[in-house]
């Protein structure tokens, strides 16, 4: 029987990412340092931690070819792009996140999976959800032996302990964002028992997380620079785990636990019922109050954190103004920097670090054309949707089909929201810099300076153009080029996606605070109401605030309040999760995705004038595909290999 329950203990381990658990259990006592050593110190300790650090996964380059915008928000290229995640998504076959490889969900069965399941690997491939278990059983283990923790200073102590409260709750609630409540194991498991653990709901789970979470930030430090531990690794602490990062997680858990998935349960009708607006209140209050209290140790200066400035003398071509020390694009790439990891002043938790020249193969050649090789290697091309690129509205702050906005579908592209013209490749921009000989090579000329209007060359080919009228540079800088060879040696471009960063603590604050009263909610650790956060994050970029008109109706403040955080969060692989939680992953128009037509009129030269002047006419929407979702599709399915486990640890409805 013993037996049976360690083989039954090893399956659900390596499913979720532990390595070799047989092995582990087999080992002779004298290959394993003992505990009394390993823990005894916070140096010995602390690496014992790193391992769980080393586990985060990294969304962008877990492969070669990665897909995590699961939502409305992104469609693929036809041809390779159809064996993503996201295409696969857009069918409703969810199962395809553990029947694919392209996505941080999931290790591959082939190759070197060894490696791939292997925490202590340094190889980017081999950081996944997968882990998941094994990280928490790890923290579990490592507070089981905390009293072993004698050569330390009370300090050291509780950043140790600190550490391991947040991660096991990390862990928890990274599962439990996609596939609903899970058991919440805090104790460590041994191949002795007989496992019973039932699926809690999911606020059941998040309940708990948020204990962990509230724990540690009690714990930890602001800024690892600033204390006596830190200081031996000063400068070099930039990826470790502060308290305002707890306070986000413990912010993120409960406003998660309120909204409307979580608060009311899966289903159809949504938007048209008023569900999608339906939070529970006094869960909504506590995020907002853990939220205020991470900003305002923030605004009191004694952390490392800041928002990102966004001066630019040239948007297109994301040069920051001179005497800019850092800007927004910082947040996700770097160039020229010896392939330092970007997140600057802004990210508060990040993956580890990849290795430099790592975002090369192949994130950074997965965004542009692939016609004429102008963008090379693999015909993968991520291509923002005309629809969700209508959520960045006008300079003045309001959407473009607001009556006031001043949107003139014949100049489409002018007067918009300053964060379109930093995120955005529209038509006629400027997509090579380097000079073209238009006799030499005439058919990459005609690129230069990008067709995206209905009928374009680009628009003729689904697999090698663009498919949508548009392409993103948010992430990834169009100059990643053949041309301008920016993802070369030379460049030393580098690119990362923050699990979280401070302009989302800005943003979830005000979804609370609108959940719980509506745009003039002020939580009373924070003078800050909910509008004034939203504005906080349009004034960094210049736009206008959020109108008067929206202030006093609750509903049309939380629907301005997710426009915003669909533009500032544009691309970084929340909108799936979003959609979820506001129960609008089957209303449209949030099902949809769809093309942007237009012809250009008169002769505008691209070359002289600023593409966001030029005139269009027939300016209208096509539609590319309708997700028929239905309510199982608001969480992933599990494993059938993990629901066979034991009988407490059941399937997700539906699947």
């Amino acid at each position: 029987m013993k037996n049976n329950l360690v083989k039954i203990f090893c399956a659900l381990s390596l499913t979720c990412g532990f390595a070799s658990c047989t092995d582990y259990l087999d080992k002779s006592p004298d290959t394993d340092v003992s505990a009394e050593q390993a823990f005894k110190n916070f140096t010995n300790f602390q690496g014992y931690v790193e391992q769980i650090y080393n586990c985060i996964p990294s969304k962008e380059s877990n492969m070669y070819c990665t897909s995590f915008n699961w939502g409305e928000d992104e469609i693929m290229n036809t041809g390779l792009g159809d064996d993503h995640v996201t295409a696969h998504f857009d069918l409703g076959d969810y199962r395809n996140w553990y029947g694919n490889n392209q996505s941080f969900l999931h290790r591959p069965s082939s190759g070197n999976p060894g490696e791939y399941l292997d925490p202590t690997s340094t190889n980017k491939f081999a950081h996944s959800l997968e882990h998941a278990w094994y990280c928490i059983r790890k923290c579990n283990l490592g507070l089981a032996n905390l009293d072993l923790m004698t050569d330390c200073t009370q300090e050291e102590k509780n950043f140790i302990k600190g550490q391991l409260l947040f991660f096991r709750a990390w862990w928890h609630e990274e599962l439990i964002a996609f596939f609903g409540g899970m058991p919440y194991v805090d104790t460590v498991l041994d191949g002795a028992s007989v496992l019973t653990l039932p699926r809690l709901s999911y606020q059941e789970c998040a309940l708990k997380c948020a204990e962990d979470f509230k724990a540690a930030a009690e714990l930890l430090p602001n800024d690892w620079d600033k204390t006596t531990i830190g200081k031996k690794t000063l400068g070099k602490n930039e990826l470790r785990i502060t308290k305002v990062c707890a306070l986000g997680y413990l912010g993120k858990v409960l406003l998660w636990a309120s909204s409307p998935l979580n608060n009311i349960g899966a289903e159809k009708g949504a938007s048209k019922n008023g569900d999608t607006y339906k939070y529970n209140t006094e869960l909504a209050t506590k995020a907002a109050d853990a939220l205020a209290e991470a900003i305002a140790q923030v605004n009191s200066g004694k952390t490392p954190y800041a928002l990102c400035t966004y001066d630019y003398s040239d948007i297109y071509n994301h040069v920051a103004k001179s005497g800019s020390t850092n800007n927004f694009s910082d947040i996700f790439r770097t160039t020229g920097k010896n392939w330092k990891q970007p997140g600057s002043t802004e990210a508060i938790m990040r993956g580890p670090y990849i290795g430099e020249n790592s975002s090369n193969w192949n994130f950074t050649k997965l965004w542009g054309p692939k016609m004429e090789d102008i963008v090379q290697h693999d015909a993968v091309i991520h291509q923002p949707t005309a629809n969700y690129v209508n959520y960045y509205g006008m300079a003045n702050g309001l959407p473009l089909d607001d009556p006031d906005s001043g949107f003139d579908p014949k100049h489409p592209f002018k007067n918009r929201d300053p964060r379109f013209y930093h995120d955005i490749v529209f038509d006629g921009f400027k997509y090579i810099n380097t000079t073209i000989d238009a006799v030499k090579e005439p058919k990459v000329a005609a690129l230069q300076y990008i067709p995206m209007y209905s009928g374009s060359i680009l628009r003729s080919s689904s697999s090698q153009g663009c498919r949508t009228g548009y392409y993103t540079q948010k992430l990834v800088p169009h100059q990643a080029n053949k041309y301008d060879g920016m993802y070369e040696w030379g460049g030393a471009l580098q690119c990362d996606l923050p699990y979280m960063r401070l302009a989302d603590l800005y943003l979830m604050y005000a979804e609370a605070g609108a959940a719980v009263q509506g745009a003039n909610y002020k939580s009373s650790k924070l003078n800050l109401t909910a509008a004034e956060a939203i504005n906080v994050l349009r004034e960094r970029v210049k736009a206008g605030h959020v109108a008067d008109k929206f202030m006093n109706d609750q509903k049309k403040f939380m629907d301005e309040v997710r426009r915003e955080r669909a533009v500032e969060l544009a691309f970084e692989g929340f909108r799936w999760n979003d959609l979820q939680r506001w129960l609008l992953l089957t209303e449209y128009p949030y099902n949809i995705k769809t093309s942007q037509e237009f012809k250009r009129v008169g002769n505008f030269d691209y070359t002289k004038n600023d593409p966001r002047d030029a005139e269009v006419t027939g300016w209208s929407e096509k539609r590319i595909v309708t997700r028929d979702f239905s309510e199982k599709h608001y969480l992933l399915p599990l494993k059938e290999s993990d629901v066979y486990l034991y009988p407490e640890f059941g399937q997700n409805p539906g699947w």
